[in-house]
């Protein structure tokens, strides 16, 4: 997958029901995250700007109607609601609080991504659809810039392939190998130059990277997830 169209925070205490969203929004061009709780899920929104969010209801600690009533005012990110099928009281009250649609379990994985489609489609403009923001970094792969902390660093096609390889793979590490082949490069010496290069634009501390890091012996990870 080399395009992604959205970012989709997928929260569910469901380790079966999360990791097959995941698969499937990944199969269908999605950039997605993951959550098991609501309290996981604040901490992912702290750090990542997400384009919609798929909510379970009923989840251990905080519910996700709390987590609506909680967050939804400042997050202004639409949510779809995963119900149980006795649970229209609650898609009742999602729906009051904030939420956008709902979808009672089981679902087709199809009809889960029109609904997520149809939600995007009115709130998600064509020139955004591979723009990232994590922290205070903002990633823009259709204008090949990138904006931290109030400055401005352009990415030229190099960096550009190599970011977009990665955001669309977050927590897979990849080799030099894997890097050179991408931009059709066999000089490792090169492609740390290059990776150096690009922590400088995103890292706050380039020397101590918090997203793009260096597994030793291995080759390089960005997290964002």
């Amino acid at each position: 997958m080399d395009k992604f169209f959205a970012h989709i925070l997928v929260v569910d205490d469901d380790d079966g029901i999360r990791l097959l969203v995941k698969k499937y929004l990944n199969e269908n061009k999605f950039l997605v995250t993951t959550a098991e709780s609501a309290e996981n899920a604040l901490e992912k929104i702290k750090i990542i700007k997400f384009d919609l969010i798929v909510l379970d209801i009923m989840m251990p600690g905080k519910s996700g109607l709390e987590f609506i009533k909680e967050n939804k005012k400042k997050l202004e990110t639409p949510i779809i609601l995963l119900t149980a099928k006795g649970e229209a009281n609650e898609r009742v009250e999602g729906l009051e609080i904030g939420a956008d649609d709902y979808l009672p379990k089981p679902f087709e994985p199809k009809e889960l991504i029109l609904r997520i489609q149809n939600i995007l489609t009115k709130t998600i403009k064509t020139d955004q659809k591979r723009v990232i923001e994590f922290e205070n970094v903002k990633i823009d792969l259709n204008k090949l810039l990138i904006f931290k902390s109030n400055k401005e660093f352009k990415i030229n096609i190099t960096e550009k392939k190599i970011l977009e390889k990665m955001i669309n793979n977050p927590g897979k590490t990849f080799s030099r190998e894997d890097i050179g082949q991408l931009i059709n490069l066999d000089k490792e010496r090169s492609i740390d130059v290059i990776i150096t290069r690009l922590r400088k634009k995103i890292e706050i501390d380039p020397k101590n990277p918090k997203f793009l890091q260096t597994i030793r012996g291995v080759g390089y990870v960005l997290w964002i997830e």
